[in-house]
């Protein structure tokens, strides 16, 4: 009986999204305050029953409800209870679910932190979030009911969770990710909400930069522990592959980048309104796109979770309509919201527009990579794999090109600078950097182009930054710089440095395990030991262990530096009872500025094994700076401005006032 009640809380979700997404639409339209009013308590309402829905799915999972068919799929009695916790969302029914909580969870946080908007915005931002609420709760209820039963005969035992999804890593990664994703669904009814209400303008980029920040955080944040999990679950040693479904997040990533520096714009300067609202619809559209890739059933994908067509159709139908309208309104009215402010083509704000027309070309780039062979599939039966030299030779020099801009434009000044003072500011820090850069060189012969190049363009993003900071301090004696001048600049000033950073730094880790990674695959018996880059791996053989839901050879390496013992490494390979599906899980010996990675491949007889022995620089460095640019997003949104009430100029154009 309590399945049952999911359903009831689904469908009275339903009925309040649908209250919510119309009642405060026409109150404002009408300028009716008591229909406005209902906007919150219907998104709270909605909460509510999504939150009731979520927990009973999330019973049936540790209480082993097998009638429930979601649950037969998706898990097993002997699944340790986390795992069975995170099967909730393991598969395509229970993530919808989680998706539609989150929105629900988003639309109360806009709810409590909008008290002070304008009224009328206020109920259009929370209805245009109704109404996507209402296209997902419908998709749960019409084609992917996660509490459809299995009676009269229900199966003794579950079918057990995929076991690539049976990690630590993917409890975390999914969540994090979605809110990403339905977080940027904040800034899309922001700008349909201002299109609707006709006010763009400083005030509007205040109260939209910080939900627009803490969205991109959490995306990266999943998109970051996605390529960790990929880089020791799968066994490859890979920590991205450019697979269709890892582009799918990081394409609305680069679109929320370029969003959050022309909120910066608009807020400082009051220009690009138009091209802020157009890419605040692109990030959330690419979120849908991102969904309709990965649930349509037209990629396959070791992320891609496996659905009949018609859900395929009812999302593509959705995702036309949320595009096509909001594109449709994005038409009739952006013209009338443009603003012409005048600036010089020596400043940040032409050096930020640069940073856009890059991160977008970026996204485009990587959307017809992915999507091309799927059009051409379709229209001609041809088949055309796109893969990594694709990718690498079109992304690199944009992203080239974008640190450049990126560093140039901390120093540059709003509306006009001078060209010999940004030289006098640029000049001392490219000298630094260009020694750095040589020194970094010289020290790897076998690609000195390559390692030069990203220290170059790191260091100068780096050192640029502290130039910047040591320029705003100027007016101060240094021995007050702690005490006032830094604590001056502000939260938002230091979270830009920090991702700035992180940038430099997640460029690095790219660039210099990719040059430097060293692997061999090899056979190995007990006793057999190989040299690779100055270690010694000494294979030792494997022993059998038990798990809780499989059975694993686990192998012993030995790695030595000379005479100095480096680490044990135990590679294992397990085969899951219940599915029978060989999974293999790395061996890593992690550090700073190098990873000791070995993993077992097939048994080849007499106790030895297929075995892949990796060396990888630098790797780590991806992911701290990853999380370094999270951070700084965090920390930009929590600067003391985003929580005072905003003033809205006298002179803010409407589209009553313009002709």
């Amino acid at each position: 009986m309590i399945p049952e009640l999911g359903v009831l809380s689904l469908g009275l979700a339903l009925g309040l999204a649908a209250v919510q997404a119309s009642l405060p639409l026409a109150g404002a339209r009408l300028n009716a305050p008591r229909w406005m009013a209902l906007a919150g308590p219907a998104a709270w309402g909605q909460f509510v029953f999504l939150t009731a829905a979520f927990a009973i799915l999330a019973h049936a999972f540790l209480s082993d409800d097998f009638s429930v068919a979601y649950v037969a799929r998706n898990s097993n009695s002997a699944l340790p209870w986390y795992y069975k916790l995170s099967a909730v969302w393991g598969a395509h029914e229970g993530s919808l679910l989680l998706w539609a909580w989150m929105l629900a969870a988003w639309t109360c946080a806009v709810c409590m932190g909008s008290r002070k908007l304008p009224r009328t915005l206020r109920a259009r931002v929370i209805a245009v979030m109704g109404m996507i609420s209402v296209g997902f709760v419908l998709f749960l209820i019409a084609t992917s009911n996660p509490f459809e039963r299995l009676l009269p005969e229900a199966p003794a035992d579950g079918n057990d969770l995929n076991p690539l999804l049976q990690d630590l890593g993917l409890i975390f990664h999914p969540p994090m990710l979605y809110m990403g994703y339905v977080g940027f669904s904040v800034a899309f009814a922001f700008a349909i909400g201002a299109l609707l209400d006709g006010h763009i303008d400083a005030a509007w980029a205040r109260w939209c930069r910080p939900w627009t920040l803490v969205a991109w955080a959490f995306l990266g944040s999943g998109i970051a522990l996605g390529s960790w999990w990929a880089y020791y679950e799968l066994g490859w040693g890979s920590w991205w592959f450019w697979d269709p479904v890892e582009n799918a997040s990081f394409m609305p990533w680069l679109v929320g980048t370029a969003l959050i520096h022309s909120l910066a714009a608009t807020e400082k300067r009051g220009v690009f309104k138009s091209w802020t609202v157009l890419l605040a619809i692109a990030a959330f559209s690419l979120s849908l796109l991102g969904t309709f890739l990965v649930r349509s059933g037209v990629l396959t994908s070791v992320h891609a979770f496996a659905t009949d067509p018609t859900r395929g159709v009812f999302i593509l139908c959705f995702l036309l309509l949320v595009v096509g309208g909001s594109l449709a309104l994005y038409a009739l009215r952006a013209p009338a919201i443009s603003g012409r402010v005048p600036f010089s083509a020596l400043s940040r704000e032409t050096l930020l527009l640069v940073n856009n027309l890059l991160l977008s070309v970026a996204a485009a780039m990587i959307l017809l990579g992915t999507l091309y062979p799927l059009l051409l599939d379709a229209l001609s039966g041809a088949k055309l794999s796109v893969g990594p030299p694709y990718f690498n030779t079109l992304f690199v020099p944009l992203m080239a090109v974008l640190m450049v801009a990126t560093a140039v434009g901390v120093v540059a000044r709003w509306k006009h600078t001078q060209g010999k003072w940004m030289i006098r500011m640029l000049w001392p820090s490219l000298m630094v950097c260009l020694i750095l850069a040589a020194g970094a060189a010289a020290l790897a012969p076998s690609s000195p182009w390559a390692v030069g190049g990203v220290c170059l363009l790191a260091a100068f993003i780096m050192v640029g930054g502290l130039r910047d900071i040591a320029d705003k301090c100027r007016h101060l004696r240094p021995a007050l710089w702690l005490s006032r001048g830094l604590p001056a600049l502000g939260r938002s000033y230091w979270g830009m440095q920090l991702a700035h950073a992180g940038l430099a730094v997640c460029a690095l880790g790219v660039v210099l395990n990719s040059v430097g990674n060293i692997e061999r695959d090899l056979r190995m018996g007990p006793g057999d030991a190989i040299e690779l880059g100055g270690y010694r791996f000494a294979f030792e053989g494997t022993a059998q262990r038990i798990g809780p839901n499989y059975t694993a050879e686990r192998g012993q390496v030995s790695v030595w530096r000379g005479d100095r013992p480096v680490a044990v490494l135990h590679p294992e390979k397990r085969v899951y009872h219940v599915q029978q599906a060989p999974m293999t899980e790395a061996g890593i010996q992690a550090g700073l500025t190098r990873d000791l990675f070995v993993a077992l491949g097939e048994p080849l007889g007499g106790g030895a094994w297929a075995v892949r022995v990796h060396i990888k620089p630098f790797v780590r460095w991806i992911w701290i700076g990853a999380l370094m640019m999270a951070l700084g997003g965090l920390l930009a949104a929590a600067d003391r401005r985003y929580h005072r009430p905003p003033r809205r100029p006298a002179a803010a154009h409407t589209l009553a006032q313009v002709p």
